[in-house]
């Protein structure tokens, strides 16, 4: 029979590997070029604050990140730190069950603040292909109104002939 810390070390071992594989998938979907000399990696790193041996062991499996990383892995990759954890099986979907949410509020009960991520999030946009294609739209939505303010504030009008 096996001992008890001998099945804790192999549930950790399968938990970071399942982890590893899910950030891989992420990642890539999210832009990053994770072959060899592909840059990737590294931006990843930079992007959520870590090492890039730290990186490496996490999207091997070897480790897994600290809590307090959860949060930049899960923006860098483009989802929320409760799809990481319940979809990798490093918790239960019930140990951190969907909140209830209320009806989008309206842009004047809005925070004046509310970035693409939390409007994702209020609406439960939890799929990372469908929160990436939201993501991407709504931050090209925002640099086209900024781009259109500006010429409006510089006198500068669009005719269409």
């Amino acid at each position: 029979m096996r001992s008890m810390e001998t099945t804790q070390l192999d549930d950790a071992e399968s938990t970071a590997k399942r982890f590893g594989e899910l950030i891989t998938r992420l990642a890539i979907e999210a832009g990053y070029n994770l072959d060899s000399g592909g840059g990737g990696r590294s931006a990843l790193a930079r992007d959520t604050g870590m090492s890039a041996s730290a990186i490496g062991r996490m999207l091997s499996g070897r480790s897994l990140p600290m809590p307090s990383q959860l949060e930049s892995i899960a923006r860098a990759v483009r989802t929320d730190v409760r799809t990481l954890l319940v979809t990798a099986g490093v918790i239960s979907e019930h140990s951190w069950p969907h909140a209830t949410k209320p009806d989008v509020l309206s842009v004047t009960q809005q925070s004046p603040s509310l970035s693409p991520e939390a409007a994702a999030d209020a609406w439960g946009i939890t799929n990372p292909g469908i929160r990436s294609m939201l993501l991407a739209s709504i931050e090209q939505a925002i640099r086209l109104q900024e781009a259109s303010s500006r010429k409006v504030e510089r006198g500068e009008t669009a005719t269409r002939e």
